[in-house]
């Protein structure tokens, strides 16, 4: 169906909110009668007049000042204005959010004035009064969140329209015909927003990329990179020059360093991992203490400060994890290759070794960069085997190679060493207050064209847990170093728990049975912990863990170190994964140049780049999400017949959100859907009650659905309610 641009809207009587709000636009200009009608578009006499005489009454009421004669002013910046955030709902409303304001303001649509999500906008609050919600209008953008939009192009005749699938960005985007490229109708494009003209519905964009055909694998897969300004590969002069590099181990650089190839060295990483940026390196001591290192790949060694793939990594801040593929800050050739510490090869690295004792104190530490031999690689699941059996013999069935495998006893004896000392550091750590956060990860098994063939679920074990607390020492001793010294550096930083949130948690948990202790800090930790391990392996579980995991703060990157509340540590940072992390980089850099006496760099440049590192890694997290939920709906798609028992994770007035218990995939029952009854929505209980039966759905509540819908553009599952859980025989 095509679609027109508004037609000029009809002059109205009283144009005081609307000249008011050109004044406030320009808070510092003054304007007269002619310069307001063109900023209107209204030239005739009639509302000339019109708006002369609403300029008197306003001057008269104090809203605005005459500057001069015939030109005005408005009054000094109201307290009711407000700079802020627009948070946009699924509805076409949105909630503005102000620093400066106890509570959020709600934002009806025709108040928007072409804000979008997330954009910085100035706000006039009204309905302040007691007893009214506060309500307000944008009376100006003053820098866009977005500009660039993935969606389905739909071409007329003379013009295109782009809709979008995402459910906050409220209007299509009008598309001239000379600039719609090469896109056909039906694709996927990205589109770039350039104008919104006053008197138009829809912004005015043009396509920058043909993405492909709605539903193609590839096609998703890379418009939810372009979704979130990710990118899929990298420009041929960054790979050129990243071909360029001397990657080549040389005896020169090696004296240079600590010399660590004749201490026994080790990876374990997950099995089909490529990058191995971190290894171990164990020494029994002629004081029964043990010598450990954490040998991390020397990136920084290879990527130069100032040249076009740092500038690239920098951009990039983060690789990006989706289902069935990587996007790597860095090239192959230093991502896969020189950096990555694989098996029987000499590798540059930057190492934290530490002199441990039996009972994990640390009497030595030492920061440098180094030389180290890897003499095995290992899967996490067969360290697990190693840790569970204390054999020296993989089996087949379980080793990385294929056949069975051998050990030597010096590596399983460094294993079953560090395992016991790795649970002491994590049972210290968990009495002094960090949260468990063993969250249940969705995995897929695909074929060798992406598509998915079964759902499994990654649950982390002791081998996990030893690489885990080998890493977390690092981290922590490297930024508690610098940290005393008193020097600008990279902390990673996690504050304290939103009260606001947990007490939400608490209404939502007591549905079940359980119920967190807020006396203190301490006692929300403990009591975050104790819920963590009583869910276990419940039905629930899945649920529960993300309703604490959402009432956390978020951990970001920081220059000012207010420490990290879910691991409970003083000091923290980032030190241990630079092929993937740019903070790590950046954390290699500064800590070499304190260790050669250099000077505190400037806070405020590296704060700009926390900013910007943090603000990378929740769009990666965005599109690894979304990846999630576009094979969740694939997957369903070949199972519209079969039948799933689900457990109800969310309840609104227009329908319940049902887990599906064997695969973690979440979706929709639509209240119109459920017809064994006609439902409303109970706030208060958090449940649909049935008018005839007064039986009800709620959260936790077991039921059968089977899929109805699964929409691969939108990333959304559709179930039909088919009937609740029989009840057990008593």
């Amino acid at each position: 169906m095509s679609k027109r641009l508004r037609k000029p809207i009809k002059k109205e009587k009283d144009f005081s909110d609307k000249i008011l709000k050109i004044l406030s636009q320009s808070a510092n200009k003054a304007f007269n009668y002619k310069q307001i009608g063109a900023k209107l578009e209204l030239d005739d006499t009639q509302s000339r007049n019109q708006i002369i005489k609403d300029l008197k009454i306003l001057a008269s009421q104090d809203k605005i000042i005459e500057s001069e004669p015939g030109k005005y002013l408005v009054k000094a910046v109201s307290k009711d204005y407000y700079e802020g955030k627009i948070d946009m709902t699924g509805r076409k409303t949105a909630y503005f959010v102000c620093s400066e304001l106890e509570e959020d303001v709600f934002i009806p649509t025709n108040n928007l004035n072409h804000a979008l999500d997330k954009d910085i906008v100035k706000v006039y609050v009204y309905n302040k009064r007691k007893g009214k919600k506060p309500e307000g209008e944008v009376i100006e953008v003053i820098e866009r969140n977005k500009t660039d939009f993935v969606g389905v192009i739909d071409i007329q005749a003379n013009f295109a329209f782009v809709s979008t699938a995402n459910p906050k960005m409220y209007t299509d985007i009008f598309i001239p015909k000379d600039k719609i490229g090469e896109a056909e109708q039906g694709d996927v494009v990205l589109v770039h927003i350039e104008d919104w003209p006053a008197r138009a519905d829809s912004p005015f964009g043009s396509v920058i990329k043909v993405l492909g055909k709605p539903g193609e694998h590839d096609t998703e897969i890379h418009a939810i990179l372009a979704e979130y300004g990710l990118p899929s590969e990298f420009p041929i002069e960054v790979e050129t020059f990243a071909q360029k590099i001397d990657t080549s181990i040389e005896a020169s650089e090696i004296a240079k360093r600590r010399d660590m190839r004749d201490t026994l060295t080790f990876t374990i990483d997950p099995k089909d991992a490529k990058d191995f940026d971190d290894a171990l390196s164990f020494k029994k001591l002629e004081n029964g203490n043990y010598e450990i290192g954490i040998h991390i790949a020397d990136v920084s060694h290879y990527l130069q400060e100032g040249t076009i793939l740092d500038d690239e990594a920098y951009q990039r801040a983060t690789s990006v994890y989706l289902v069935d593929r990587v996007v790597p800050m860095l090239p192959e050739v230093l991502s896969n290759f020189a950096c990555s510490l694989r098996p029987n090869e000499e590798k540059y690295t930057f190492s934290a070794i530490f002199e441990i004792t039996e009972t994990t104190q640390v009497v030595n530490q030492w920061f440098g960069r180094t030389v180290i031999y890897s003499d095995q690689r290992f899967s996490y699941e067969e360290a697990q085997y190693i840790i569970e059996t204390k054999d020296d013999v993989i089996p087949s069935a379980i080793s990385i190679t294929g056949s069975s495998s051998k050990v030597s006893k010096e590596i399983v004896a460094a294993t079953l060493k560090m395992d016991e000392l790795a649970k002491i550091f994590r049972k210290r750590r968990m009495a002094d207050g960090a949260i468990s956060f063993d969250k249940v990860e969705v995995k897929f098994n695909l074929d060798a064209d992406g598509e998915p063939q079964g759902v499994y679920f990654k649950v982390s074990k002791d081998a996990n847990h030893l690489i885990e607390e080998f890493m977390l020492l690092a981290n922590r001793k490297v930024a508690e170093f610098i940290g005393k010294q008193k020097k600008t550096f990279i902390y990673r930083i996690h504050d304290e728990p939103n009260e606001d949130k947990l007490i939400a948690m608490q209404t939502l948990i007591a549905k079940f049975g359980y119920k967190i202790d807020f006396r203190n800090k301490g006692d929300i930790s403990k009591s975050l912990n104790a819920l963590m391990e009583e869910v276990n392996g419940k039905k629930e579980q899945n649920l529960i863990d993300t309703l604490a995991i959402r009432s956390m703060s978020k951990a970001k990157y920081s220059t000012d170190n207010i420490g990290h509340y879910g691991l409970a540590f003083e000091y923290y940072s980032h030190f241990t994964s630079p092929i993937r992390r740019y903070p790590d980089v950046m954390v290699h850099r500064l800590l070499q140049h304190y260790l050669d006496g250099g000077k505190s760099v400037d806070e405020e440049t590296y704060e700009t780049k926390c900013v910007h590192s943090s603000t990378m890694e929740g769009l990666a997290t965005n599109a690894e999400r979304d990846s999630i939920k576009y094979m969740q709906v694939k997957y369903m798609q070949d199972h519209q017949d079969q039948e799933f028992l689900g457990v109800i994770s969310g309840v609104t007035e227009w329908g319940i959100y049902v887990e599906i218990i064997e695969n973690k995939c979440e979706g929709m029952c639509r209240i119109r859907d459920i017809k064994d009854d006609y439902y409303t929505f109970d706030e208060k209980q958090y449940a649909l009650t049935g008018a005839t039966s007064g039986k009800l759905l709620q959260l936790g509540d077991e039921i059968y659905v089977k899929v109805k819908n699964a929409d691969l553009v939108k990333k959304q599952l559709d179930f039909n309610f088919l009937r609740r859980i029989e009840e057990p025989i008593k």
